[in-house]
C-alpha cells in the first residue's frame, strides 16, 4: 500500500461533521452507496438501506431486517458486529466508511449483552479477545464467575420489597452517636418535611420529631391526605415509600428520621409513591485436590527473543510475599545475537517440599556493561549492571499443580531494584516491543505434583516427628513463635507480626501456622485489612482475612472499597476469595456495584491489570444486566466530555477565551452532545440524576488542562460537576476518602466538625469528575474582592469576616462563625495528619454558610513544595490570623472562643491517634496504585510520625500542641507565601 493517511480518525474527531458517504454490501452481493448523517443510529441507517435496496435486483431474496446485522472494521482494526442498533454512527468510529450486512447468527440477546459489556470494559478487551487468550485459567474463571453472578442475579429476583430496596437504594445514614446527640434536643427542634404525592401537584408540610421512624411519617402524611382530599378509601402506609425529591434516594427502615443524612438539614423534601418488585435461588461449590511432594526446585532458561545490549545476565529469586526464600541465583553471561541462548540449569537452595503455596519466581534481565577509564591502567575494566527488564511467574498454577514444561514470559520495563516481587505475575501484552524469556520447569515426577494438603501433613508430623524449628529464629522471633498460642488467645490482633516471622520455606512450620490460623478469632477490619498486603500471599491467610471482612456493614465496606480494589493486584490467580467477596457484595448492593465498576474501569488502560479487571467487570455486568444501560449512558457521557475538552484545548490555543467559550456552547447544543450529556446518572453519586444541561452556565476553567465546568438543572435543584482530562485524580480520591473516614470517626465519638469531603472519582487514564460545591468561593477571591491591591489582599484580616457578614445578615452570622470554627478545626487536624502540601489561598474555600474546606490535593505525606531549594511551606498546617479573627468574632479579647477552637483540634487529633493503625493500613494497601508520592513503605513514615504511633496519648497530644503553637506563631510566613502566589497568578 502506498504511503499516505488511511482511516477516518480525523473525520470522527471533527466537531463540524454533518454527513458522510457510506458504502454498503448486502448479502445478495448488491452494492449501495449513499450519504448518511453522522448522528444517525444504526437502526435508522438499516431502514435507509432497506428503502434503497427495494429498487435493486434480488431484493425479494432478503429476509426481514431483524435477521441481519451490520459488521464493520473499527478504529482498533477489529471486525465488530453492531448488535446495539441504538448507537450512533459517530460513536461507532469506523476505520473506513463501509458497512457489510450479514445474516444474524446465535442468540441475539446474548450477543447484544456481550457487545454492551465489551463497550463498557473498553480497551478492546471484549468477549472474543478473552477467548483468544487460550488460557485455561481465564476460561475456567469466566465460566465460574458467570454462574456465580447469574445465580446471585436470580436470587435478587425473589427478594421481597425491603431487601430489594436495600440492594437498589441503600440508606445513606449518619453514625449513631451524632444521631443520639440530635435526639437530645427533640423537644426543641423539629424536622419540617415538605410532602408531595406522586401524580399530584399539591404539597403540604408536616412537623416530625427527629426520633420518629419513616413509618410514622407515612401514616401522618396519609392521614393529612385523607383530610385534605377527603379520600373515601383508607390507604395503608405499607403501600408507600418516601423518596427524596430530585434524587434516587429513599427513606425507609427502622431508623429515626434524624439518622438519614438528608434529614439533618433544616428542611427535608420528600414525596410518596408506591413500589413493588420480585427476584430466585441458587448455590455453587468448590473442591481441591492435593498430593505430597519432595525433591529440590530448579528450572532451565533458554532463549531471549529480543533485547538491545551486548552482554546479558538473568537473575532469579524465589519469594513468598516480600520474603526472599533462599539465595538469589544468577545465570552465565551471554552475548546478544538474534536468538541468544543460555541453556543453563539454575538450582535454588530449597527443597520442593518446602516451597510455600504462593511461591513466586521473579526474574530480572540486565546487561553487563564494560566501563573503561580514559587513562590506561593496569587494573581490569570495571563492570556495571544495567537493568533492562523484569517478569514474575508463580511456581504453582491456579489448580495447585507444580508447573512443568516451557513457558514464554514477555517482560516489563525495568525498575531500579532489579527483582520486583511486588510486581504483577501477568505477562506484558505488548509482545512486539519487549524482551521475551523462555524458561522450562522440569518434570520432577512422571505424574503431576500438587501442593500437599495441610491436614495430611499435620497428621503425618504428629506421628513421625514433633520437632519444631524455633532454633532457626533470632531471639525475638523465637519468643513470638514459641508463645504463638498465647498470642492467639491474648493478642489476636498481632497475627500479622506472627505471620511475618513464620518460616514459609519450611512446610512443617507452614502446617502449624495454618492449623493455628483455623482456630484464630476473627479480627476487626482495622487489623484484618493489613493482611491483604502483598507480604501475606498465603491462600489460608487471605481466606481468613476475607472471613473477617464479611462482618463489615455495607457502609463500612464502601469506606474501604478503593483499597480492596487496589490489592486485587497482589492476587496471584484470577479465582481468589477477594474477587468473589467483592463481586458478591457488589451484586447485593447497587451503590457498591456502581463504585466497584468505576474503580476497576478507571484502570483498564494499565496492561498489567487489564485482563484481571476486565474479567471482573464482565462478571459483574453478567450479574447486573439491568445496570448495564445506566453504566453505558455514563460511559457515553464521559466520552463526549472528553471530546468536548479536547475541542476546548485545541480552540483555546487559537482563539480568545470568550470566543472559545462560545464555540464550546455551540458544540454542546448539538443533538448528539445534548442527548449524551442529559438524563445521566452521576458517576459521582448514583442517587443523583444529571437531568437538563444548562448550556449558558457551562464554561471551562483557567488551569492548564482546561477542566470543564458543567451545570445541570434538576427538578428542584442545580447540580454542578467538573470534568478533568489530563490530571490524575487518584491522589485526590485517596485524600478525600481519608477526610471522609476522619469525619465518620469524629461523628461516632460525638464530634461533628462540619467536614465537606466533596465527590471525586477517577474514571479513566488521567480523566475523572469532581463535585462542584455550590455557593462557595476561594480565600484568594474573597480577599482580592475586599482589597484595593493584590499586595495587600493577603494581609487583609477583615476580608473573611466581612464576606461572611454580607452572606449571613442578622442572627445567621453566629451560626456561620460556628460552622467556620468547627470546619477550620477539622481541616487543621486533617491536613496536618495527612501532610497536605501546596496550601495557598486558591485551594482553600468557604461556603456562604461558613463551612471552610480544602481542595486540590496534589501533594501529601509531607511532600511540600519548594522554590530554588527553599521550602515554601514552613508551618504544620494553615492557621492564619484572619482565620483566628473570624473564630473570635472580630474581637481580639475573645479568648474563650479561641480556646474552644483549640480544644476541638486537640479532641479531633486524639480520636485520630486512637485509630492510627487504620490509616496506616489503608495507605499501605494503596502502594499498589503506583502514586508518585506513595510507592514504598518509607512514604508512610510521615503518617506514622504525625499520628505518633507507638507513643502514649499524652506524648502525642504534647507534640500536637507544639505544632499548633508553631502554626499560629509562624502564620505570617503563610501570608507571605499567599501574597507571592497571588502575584504569580496575576502575572501569568
Amino acid at each position: 500500500m502506498p504511503p499516505g493517511v488511511y482511516g477516518m480518525q480525523d473525520v470522527w474527531e471533527r466537531e463540524d461533521r454533518q454527513q458522510i458517504t457510506m458504502e454498503f454490501l448486502l448479502p445478495t452481493g448488491i452494492y449501495l452507496n449513499f450519504p448518511v448523517a453522522c448522528s444517525d443510529t444504526i437502526s435508522t441507517i438499516k431502514k435507509m438501506v432497506w428503502k434503497n435496496a427495494r429498487n435493486e435486483p434480488l431484493f425479494s431474496a432478503l429476509s426481514d431486517p431483524d435477521a441481519y446485522v451490520f459488521t464493520c472494521i473499527n478504529m482498533t482494526a477489529e471486525r465488530e458486529e453492531l448488535e446495539d442498533e441504538q448507537r450512533r454512527l459517530c460513536d461507532v468510529r469506523l476505520f473506513l466508511p463501509i458497512l457489510r450486512l450479514v445474516a444474524r447468527e446465535g442468540d441475539r440477546v446474548e450477543k447484544l449483552i456481550t457487545t454492551q459489556i465489551s463497550l463498557l470494559i473498553g480497551k478492546g478487551l471484549c468477549h472474543h479477545e478473552f477467548e483468544s487468550q487460550k488460557n485455561h485459567e481465564v476460561n475456567e474463571f469466566r465460566t465460574k464467575m458467570r454462574i456465580f453472578c447469574e445465580e446471585h442475579a436470580q436470587v435478587r429476583q425473589m427478594l421481597p420489597w425491603e431487601p430489594w430496596m436495600e440492594f437498589n437504594f441503600p440508606c445513606d445514614l449518619e453514625p449513631c452517636c451524632v444521631v443520639a446527640q440530635s435526639g437530645k434536643s427533640r423537644s426543641v427542634k423539629k424536622i419540617l418535611v415538605n410532602v408531595k404525592f406522586e401524580g399530584s401537584e399539591e404539597t403540604f408540610v408536616l412537623q416530625q420529631d427527629p426520633q420518629d421512624l419513616p413509618m410514622l411519617l407515612k401514616r401522618n402524611a396519609l392521614r393529612k391526605k385523607s383530610t385534605v382530599f377527603r379520600a373515601a378509601k383508607q390507604e395503608k402506609p405499607e403501600d408507600y415509600t418516601l423518596q427524596v425529591n430530585g434524587r434516587w434516594e429513599f427513606i425507609y427502615g427502622e431508623y429515626p428520621l434524624c439518622q438519614f443524612k438528608v434529614s439533618l438539614k433544616v428542611t427535608t423534601s420528600s414525596r410518596l409513591h408506591s413500589y413493588s418488585t420480585t427476584l430466585s435461588d441458587s448455590r455453587t461449590h468448590v473442591f481441591l485436590n492435593l498430593i505430597l511432594l519432595f525433591s529440590y526446585f530448579f528450572f532451565c532458561i533458554y532463549i531471549l527473543f529480543y533485547c538491545n545490549v551486548k552482554f546479558l545476565v538473568v537473575q532469579a529469586g524465589l519469594f513468598h510475599g516480600s520474603e526472599l526464600l533462599c539465595k538469589v541465583v544468577i545465570s552465565n553471561e551471554v552475548s546478544v545475537c538474534s536468538e541468544p541462548v543460555w541453556d543453563q540449569k539454575l538450582v535454588f537452595d530449597i527443597g520442593v517440599s518446602d516451597l510455600p503455596r504462593m511461591s513466586r519466581l521473579c526474574f530480572a534481565l540486565y546487561g553487563v556493561i564494560e566501563k573503561t577509564k580514559k587513562r590506561p591502567t593496569k587494573k581490569k575494566n570495571k563492570r556495571a549492571d544495567c537493568p533492562l527488564a523484569w517478569v514474575n511467574t508463580m511456581v504453582f498454577d491456579y489448580k495447585d499443580q507444580l508447573k512443568t514444561g516451557e513457558f514464554s514470559l514477555s517482560t516489563w520495563p525495568s525498575v531500579p531494584d532489579l527483582l520486583n516481587p511486588m510486581g504483577t505475575v501477568e505477562k506484558n501484552p505488548n509482545i512486539d516491543s519487549t524482551a521475551g524469556l523462555l524458561i522450562r520447569f522440569p518434570n520432577i515426577r512422571p505424574h503431576p505434583l500438587y501442593y500437599p494438603p495441610i491436614e495430611k501433613h499435620m497428621k503425618l508430623r504428629e506421628i513421625v516427628d514433633n520437632k519444631n524449628y524455633t532454633e532457626f529464629f533470632e531471639d525475638e522471633k523465637e519468643l513470638l513463635w514459641k508463645l504463638r498460642e498465647e498470642v492467639r488467645q491474648r493478642y489476636p490482633e498481632s497475627l500479622p507480626k506472627l505471620l511475618l516471622i513464620t518460616k514459609w520455606n519450611k512446610h512443617e512450620d507452614v502446617a502449624q501456622m495454618v492449623g493455628l490460623l483455623r482456630k484464630w478469632p476473627e479480627l476487626p477490619a482495622i487489623h484484618a485489612l493489613e493482611l491483604l498486603d502483598y507480604s501475606f500471599p498465603d491462600p489460608h491467610v487471605r481466606s481468613f482475612t476475607i472471613r473477617c471482612l464479611r462482618n463489615l456493614r455495607d457502609d463500612e465496606l464502601f469506606q474501604y472499597l478503593l483499597q480492596l480494589v487496589q490489592v486485587l493486584k497482589y492476587e496471584s490467580y484470577l479465582d481468589c476469595d477477594l474477587t468473589c467477596f467483592l463481586l458478591k457484595r457488589a451484586l447485593a448492593n447497587k451503590k457498591i456495584g456502581h463504585f466497584l465498576f468505576w474503580h476497576l474501569r478507571s484502570e483498564m488502560h494499565v496492561p498489567s491489570v487489564s485482563l484481571r479487571f476486565g474479567l471482573i467487570l464482565e462478571a459483574y455486568c453478567r450479574g447486573s444486566i439491568f445496570h448495564i444501560k445506566s453504566l453505558m449512558k455514563q460511559n457515553e457521557a464521559l466520552n463526549k466530555m472528553k471530546a468536548l475538552n479536547d475541542f476546548v484545548k485545541s480552540g483555546s490555543q487559537k482563539a480568545t477565551r470568550i470566543q472559545t467559550t462560545e464555540d464550546m456552547k455551540v458544540c454542546i447544543k448539538q443533538d448528539t452532545y445534548m442527548e449524551a450529556l442529559s438524563d445521566v446518572v452521576s458517576p459521582l453519586n448514583p442517587s443523583i440524576v444529571l437531568c437538563e444541561l444548562c448550556t449558558d452556565k457551562c464554561k471551562f476553567m483557567d488551569s492548564k488542562m482546561k477542566p470543564l465546568w458543567l451545570m445541570y438543572k434538576n427538578k428542584y435543584d442545580h447540580v454542578g460537576i467538573i470534568f478533568k482530562n489530563g490530571d490524575d485524580l487518584r491522589q485526590d480520591m485517596l485524600t478525600l476518602q481519608m477526610i471522609q473516614l476522619m469525619d465518620v470517626l469524629w461523628k461516632t465519638e460525638g464530634l461533628d466538625l462540619r467536614m465537606l469531603p466533596y465527590g471525586c472519582l477517577s474514571t479513566g487514564n488521567k480523566t475523572g469528575l469532581i463535585e462542584v460545591v455550590k455557593n462557595s468561593d476561594t480565600i484568594a477571591n474573597i480577599q482580592r474582592n475586599n482589597s484595593n491591591s493584590a499586595a495587600t489582599a493577603a494581609f487583609n484580616k477583615d476580608a473573611l469576616l466581612n464576606w461572611l457578614k454580607s452572606k449571613n445578615p442578622g442572627d445567621k452570622l453566629d451560626q456561620a462563625i460556628e460552622e467556620f470554627t468547627l470546619s477550620c478545626a477539622g481541616y487543621c487536624v486533617a491536613t496536618y495528619v495527612l501532610g497536605i502540601g501546596d496550601r495557598h489561598s486558591d485551594n482553600i474555600m468557604i461556603r456562604e454558610t461558613g463551612q471552610l474546606f480544602h481542595i486540590d490535593f496534589g501533594h501529601f505525606l509531607g511532600n511540600f513544595k519548594s522554590k530554588f531549594g527553599i521550602n515554601r511551606e514552613r508551618v504544620p498546617f494553615i492557621l492564619t490570623y484572619d482565620f483566628v479573627h473570624v473564630i473570635q468574632e472580630g474581637r481580639t479579647n475573645n479568648s474563650e472562643k479561641f480556646e474552644r477552637f483549640r480544644e476541638c483540634c486537640e479532641q479531633a487529633y486524639k480520636i485520630l491517634c486512637r485509630n492510627g493503625t487504620l490509616f496506616v493500613n489503608l495507605f499501605a494497601l494503596m502502594k499498589a496504585a503506583g502514586l508518585p508520592e506513595l510507592s514504598s513503605s518509607k512514604d508512610i513514615q510521615y503518617l506514622k510520625d504525625s499520628l505518633a504511633l507507638g507513643k502514649s496519648e499524652e506524648e502525642a497530644l504534647k507534640n500536637f500542641k507544639v505544632k499548633f503553637n508553631e502554626a499560629l506563631r509562624e502564620s505570617w510566613k503563610t501570608k507571605v507565601n499567599w501574597m507571592m502566589h497571588t502575584f504569580a497568578k496575576d502575572n501569568r
